[in-house]
């Protein structure tokens, strides 16, 4: 946790590791708790964050200033996307066996995200934007589409460790769903950012296509390399080498006005589904041993990076929160308003596109970890977006709501698990966790079992 410096209290670098370190523990207690009361470690970690504002006030200790938040924000949000895309692209198997739930889930997610943010953004463009700016047109409606499409994200962050209690269609189903959701939110946001000067609908869309062509064809090149140059680094610094390289390559793009974030998808993919991607004579520059191996050791440094990443950023957040603003009636109403659009919008998605599943699907839908870091990305980075009537308590009530939603979703109809898996952690057919250093890159055994088959 950084501090900044207070006349009367010795605050250095000890104290700042001692305070990092209490929290990443207090984080693991969390998710101990709700494993035991299936309550999502987020609203744990929001509470940490309130209560550790509450101490650093008492003690007369002041927060970071803007300019260095902005900095710590902006870092750690750019880790974090990476990580979180990676994690995402790692979970997904690709299998003819899988198509139909794949495609649906791809549907389903697509479709949520766009309704969602322009129910949303129709909402905040009536009730929060002065009406000074929504005469803007135009540059009003990116705005209020900034906001909206954070709050439109599911978090797989909370949803993956949750359904581990539903049946097997369905758990998948959340699973590439939620995925989906992450990865197409994320580059729907950076795209509408990227092309927020754009003055007519044919030039944005024009720049879209053009950018993510692109942007598609050097992933494709680079994610190819970078897979044929891991297999063959030996040494212990593989890992952190190739992060290394997909964060250089990943800033270059952006200062490039690309959406490197393919890349990290791309990348992820085709070290989880060398088969899919290595073909005929391509073949000869594989292991796929080699490959498999690196991918299982990936998809482990993954997991520990992004339990950091969340634990700091839920903390940060709820840091950030001031509790006076889920008093005020006006947010509770637009932030209702939200939550109603969402559920609604959601079950139109259901209804066409896995009725059979219908419920408790419905209510399995919280925002977090996304949500926050696109926000905090609005405020550092791209500040002629932000609106400062869009109080920060919406984003509370909304992942509240909906977290607690789920949670007595679940409980009531009877598919809780009695146990939530740590982040990462896989729980096989039986219901009894498997080890973390027994944790495979599939989504279950059973796509090991196939991805074997066809090989042969």
């Amino acid at each position: 946790m950084l501090l900044a410096a207070n006349p009367g209290l010795d605050i250095n670098a000890p104290w700042l590791v001692i305070t990092a370190s209490v929290i990443i523990i207090l984080s693991y207690i969390c998710n101990l708790i709700a494993r035991k009361t299936n309550i999502p470690s987020v609203l744990l970690l929001i509470l940490m964050g309130i209560l550790i504002k509450e101490g650093l006030d008492s003690l007369e200790i002041p927060w970071l200033n803007a300019q260095d938040e902005g900095l710590v924000l902006e870092l750690l949000g750019t880790v974090g996307l990476i990580f979180i895309v990676l994690e995402a692209a790692l979970d997904l198997k690709l299998t003819r066996e899988k198509w139909p739930i794949i495609w649906k889930s791809f549907v389903t997610a697509l479709v949520a995200l766009l309704l969602s943010s322009g129910a949303i953004a129709l909402i905040i463009h009536q009730f929060i934007l002065p009406e000074a700016t929504a005469a803007e047109g135009a540059a009003a409606w990116v705005k209020c589409f900034t906001y909206a499409i954070p709050l439109s994200i599911m978090s797989s962050a909370i949803i993956i460790p949750s359904v581990a209690g539903l049946a097997e269609d369905p758990k998948e189903f959340m699973i590439y769903e939620s995925t989906f959701s992450d990865i197409l939110g994320i580059m729907f946001f950076y795209l509408l950012l990227g092309n927020a000067d754009s003055t007519t609908g044919g030039a944005v869309a024009g720049s879209v296509v053009t950018n993510i062509a692109l942007t598609l064809l050097l992933s494709i090149v680079v994610s190819y390399a970078l897979s044929w140059l891991v297999q063959r680094i030996t040494g212990n610094l593989k890992l952190f080498l190739t992060i290394a390289c997909l964060l250089l390559l990943y800033q270059i793009g952006k200062l490039a006005h690309l959406s490197p974030l393919v890349l990290i998808l791309v990348f992820g993919l085709m070290l989880n589904n060398p088969k899919l991607f290595w073909r005929s004579k391509l073949q000869r520059f594989v292991d796929f041993d080699r490959i498999h191996s690196v991918t299982h050791e990936f998809h482990l440094l993954t997991l520990e990076t992004a339990f950091v990443v969340r634990t700091f950023f839920f903390v940060i957040f709820g840091i950030t929160i001031v509790l006076s603003s889920l008093l005020d009636i006006g947010i509770v109403f637009y932030s209702l308003m939200m939550v109603v659009a969402l559920y609604v919008v959601r079950l139109l998605a259901l209804l066409v596109f896995n009725k059979k599943d219908l419920f408790p699907l419905l209510y399995v839908a919280p925002r977090g970890l996304i949500t926050i870091l696109l926000y905090f990305q609005i405020q550092g980075s791209y500040s002629e977006q932000f609106i400062p009537e869009f109080n920060q308590g919406i984003l509370l009530f909304v992942i509240i709501a909906t977290s607690v939603v789920m949670t007595i979703s679940l409980i009531q109809n009877g598919l809780a698990s009695g146990r939530v898996p740590q982040e990462g952690e896989m729980l096989p057919e039986n219901g009894e966790a498997l080890p973390a250093n027994d944790v495979d890159v599939h989504l279950t055994e059973k796509d090991s079992e196939s991805d074997a088959n066809s090989a042969e």
